[in-house]
């Protein structure tokens, strides 16, 4: 076992490390590598209209280039957390930050849509070893009690905050430099973490044993194939023939692993993982939270931007607030969480991102910033710092060193897969709701403007600029605001709703008391 200094890090002794490091150092690395994974599911989206052009390509085909990174991550996260615990976190912990600074090069240099998708992939593999490696370190590195929770109240921090960071960043690099230095901005950072890692991490035990290739197999292929479903439901139609069956074989192959892992001797998920009910909800509630979370940052920059007129760069600073709450209620929290137990402040959490939610679902084309975004994106980012620190804490406590790699994945699975399926699941509903009042909108127009207005919604579904003329049609484009302010709003309620179900598995499935949580001291000071 690695011996820790008591309330502190762990001085295990390395050839390659320095001993005596300073946590604040650790929790820098970790911090940062999940700051640099989380960030780039979002930094990305603002470039999207600038890589389409590039690209000549649709706004629905630029979708791929999200999900080429989340499919990768999140059907390859339980392998990458297993290999932490068999391989060593140190050494898997700049193997996964080497190739995601290798898929971001790649990304930036990308002369043709399939290498850019191809840089994309490899960034979610890397993504999905480093993730839950810096989760599990923490773990091994700071004992259980102020320390971790100071630690965890940083990370959850930095993973709430990181998606709002990288629409900023995104909007600067994009106005100011051009669309491949949301990919390039990753290489100096994780080649400096790489560096880092190698000096100061020690080494870790190791779990021995063999890797669960056939159930890795049955895992990506079953959740590939079941965020595929929904991602052509999307793009076609719940009854197209490959939605079906893509839908229908991601459930069957994720119940032949389920079945699989729980007879398995080398099992990569076995079953005691879920023995803990309150570890098992926090999981479900990830998943739930995450599907309405990335769908929602998502459709509400194309809103931002495409109905109230935002720039990329104003509509990154208009997220700064979100990221504000987040990083101090994260803090405040970490601090109350053994006064009030977990139950409550993931009950409470959840219940606040809902009723943003619903908030949210009251847009429409006089929706002003200061009083139908600003509010509910405080009352979003409240919830969130709730929600995201105690789910940290209950999902890992209690799990033992040989086991935090994949308790730490499966937290982000549920992130990544929950996220990857409600874009998709959104994207059907801003579709379809779309197309319905698309229809309303033109049976008012006739002559000119409804000949624009069909242009205009073209444009938006080609990638292609429509005619001068239609953009010199206000009427034309007032109804083009209404079609996207509708189907925003069709997607906000139907997050809305994911938003309730998270609510009632907070209530039904968290068991902790806070008799059962250890004490929490100040706040990390993070030293360099």
């Amino acid at each position: 076992m690695t011996d820790t200094v008591p309330g502190a890090v762990a001085s295990a002794e390395s050839r390659t490390a320095r001993r005596n490091v300073h946590p604040g150092i650790l929790l820098f690395l970790i911090a940062g590598a999940q700051l640099m994974v989380v960030l780039d599911a979002t930094i990305v989206n603002i470039a999207l209209p600038s890589m389409g052009r590039y690209f000549d390509k649709s706004q629905t085909d630029m979708t791929w280039v999200i999900n080429a990174y989340t499919l990768a991550f999140g059907g390859l996260l339980l392998l990458g957390g297993r290999a932490a615990d068999i391989l060593g976190r140190r050494q898997m912990f700049i193997v996964g930050l080497g190739l995601f600074s290798l898929g971001s090069f790649l990304g930036g240099i990308s002369t043709t849509f399939e290498l850019l998708l191809m840089g994309r992939i490899i960034q979610g593999i890397g993504g999905a070893i480093a993730a839950p490696t810096a989760l599990s370190l923490i773990t091994t590195l700071f004992d259980e009690g102020p320390a971790r929770n100071r630690a965890f109240a940083v990370y959850a921090a930095v993973s709430g905050a990181g998606a709002a960071i990288g629409l900023l960043l995104g909007g600067l690099l994009t106005e100011y430099a051009t669309w491949r230095w949301t990919l390039f901005v990753n290489v100096p950072i994780g080649l400096a973490l790489m560096l880092g890692g190698f000096l100061y991490i020690h080494s870790s035990e190791r779990l021995s044993g063999k890797f669960d290739i056939l159930g890795s197999v049955l895992s990506v292929a079953g959740m590939v194939a079941l965020v595929y479903g929904f991602i052509n439901a999307a793009n076609h139609s719940w009854s197209e023939g490959a939605t079906v069956v893509s839908l229908t074989a991601g459930v069957v192959l994720l119940i032949v692993f389920a079945l699989y892992e729980s007879r398995s001797p080398i099992a990569m998920m076995p079953m005691r993982i879920f023995a803990n009910r309150s570890r098992a909800g926090a999981y479900l509630i990830m998943l739930i939270i995450g599907a309405a979370l990335f769908g929602m940052f998502y459709f509400m920059t194309f809103f931002i931007q495409g109905v109230m007129g935002f720039s990329a760069l104003k509509t990154g600073v208009s997220y700064l607030p979100f990221t504000a709450v987040i990083i101090v209620g994260s803090g405040i929290v970490s601090q109350i969480l053994p006064r009030v137990g977990p139950k409550p402040l993931i009950t409470i959490g959840s219940a606040l991102l809902t009723a943003g939610l619903f908030w949210f679902a009251q847009v429409d084309t006089a929706t002003k910033y200061w009083t139908g975004v600003f509010p509910p994106m405080i009352v979003m980012a409240t919830g969130m710092a709730m929600v995201f620190v105690t789910l940290t804490v209950v999902a890992v406590t209690k799990v033992t060193n040989t086991d935090t790699g994949l308790a730490s994945a499966l937290l982000n699975v549920g992130q990544q897969i929950g996220g990857s399926i409600g874009l998709a699941v959104l994207a059907t509903a801003f579709a379809s709701a779309s197309r319905s009042e698309g229809s309303a909108q033109l049976s008012k127009l006739s002559g000119a403007s409804e000949q624009h207005l069909q242009q205009l919604v073209a444009s938006t579904q080609t990638g292609r600029p429509a005619p001068a003329a239609a953009y010199a049609d206000q009427t034309a484009v007032d109804a083009l605001h209404a079609v996207q302010a509708h189907g925003a709003s069709q997607g906000f309620l139907v997050a809305a709703i994911f938003g309730i179900v998270a609510v009632v598995a907070s209530i039904v499935l968290i068991t902790v008391k806070k008799t059962d949580m250890e004490p929490v001291g100040e706040p990390v000071a993070v030293a360099g």
